[in-house]
């Protein structure tokens, strides 16, 4: 009986096919494209807090996952443009930072995944109906605030506050929305609302200096032109001595006095965590859109004394971060 041995290129072959069919479904398979309309410490901190938990959830990039990030640097116009490119690759899911980058890209398909993150309101923005599972392929991380809670952080730092001063963009829906319901919570409580429009970046100087003599104080959001250029609103603060309390946590650290905020980077964590589960199967409309109530308070008292203020012992002890 003759034995006929393969020769050793077909076992080698056979064995590498064995060896491929017997290895499970890899990460590597996986890619994730980012976009935000602009870099500043918020947007970043939910770009890291993204990335790392994917990390911990087995997808890492330049190992097993593709992963690249583009910002529209403020341009509403360039962001259109990475829409298109990015729906063009067709990867597993797009991560949309701020409401100028996921509104083209909503907009631009209706079957590749979508989470958004770094919203406030993304009903007001049309990019969900509602907060139920939206059986589309969009569903997304908010970091809506109580603004009623805003209001008594800004009475804590100045209790018999009558005029606040706002700077916004009128081009950025959720600025919109929150001037909006802000200025009728603000009517009730006797204390009126000051409006300047800053629909660049480069506007947000001049926007703030018009309201040197007319306010008591200045609050702003997370307005993405005013945190993009965050120092040139605080150096107005500083020089007319005027109290400024933000509502980003990071804008503390920039030189706000005090803000009740959402940790953007734990954001950031939440939104991977969502984009992981995609990655493993999910179906984005099958994941509701949620909102952050992970709230940190800062106070700033280098800055407190910058705009010519003294914080009461009792507020300064309640905050979770104090920068001196």
């Amino acid at each position: 009986m003759f034995v006929v041995k393969p020769p050793a290129r077909i076992i080698a072959g056979a064995l590498a096919l064995t060896m491929i069919c017997s290895m499970p479904v890899q990460a590597s398979d996986k890619k994730v494209l980012i976009t935000a309309i602009v870099d500043h410490p918020a947007l970043d901190a939910i770009r890291d807090g993204t990335s790392d938990e994917l990390k911990a959830e087995g997808f890492e990039a330049g190992k097993n996952l593709k992963w690249e990030y583009q910002n529209a640097q403020g341009n509403p116009g360039t962001a259109a443009q990475i829409a298109r490119k990015f729906v063009g690759e067709n990867p597993d899911v797009i991560v949309a930072i701020a409401t100028p980058s996921a509104q083209p890209l909503v907009a631009a398909t209706k079957t590749i995944p979508i989470v958004f993150s770094g919203i406030a309101d993304p009903i007001a923005a049309q990019l969900v109906k509602n907060w139920a599972p939206s059986g589309t392929n969009v569903t997304g991380m908010s970091h809506m605030m109580d603004l009623t809670r805003q209001i008594e952080i800004i009475k804590k730092v100045l209790p018999h506050v009558k005029r606040i001063g706002i700077v916004y963009n009128p081009g950025e829906v959720n600025s919109v929305v929150v001037v909006k319901n802000i200025k009728l919570l603000l009517e009730k409580e006797g204390i009126t609302l000051v409006e300047a429009a800053a629909p660049r970046s480069v506007d947000v100087s001049s926007a703030a200096r018009s309201l040197v003599g007319k306010v008591d104080l200045i609050y702003s959001t997370t307005d993405n032109n005013v945190v993009a250029t965050y120092e040139a609103l605080v150096k107005v603060c500083n020089d007319a001595k005027i109290p400024l309390v933000a509502s980003d946590t990071d804008s503390v650290r920039r030189g706000a006095i005090a803000a009740l905020g959402v940790n953007f980077y734990d954001l950031g964590r939440q939104t991977g965590k969502m984009v992981g589960r995609i990655l493993r199967g999910e179906k984005p409309g099958d994941i509701a859109p949620a909102k952050s109530d992970n709230l940190d308070l800062f106070v700033n008292t280098a800055a407190a004394h910058k705009q010519g203020l003294t914080l009461s012992p009792a507020f300064i002890k309640s905050a979770t971060t104090v920068i001196n």
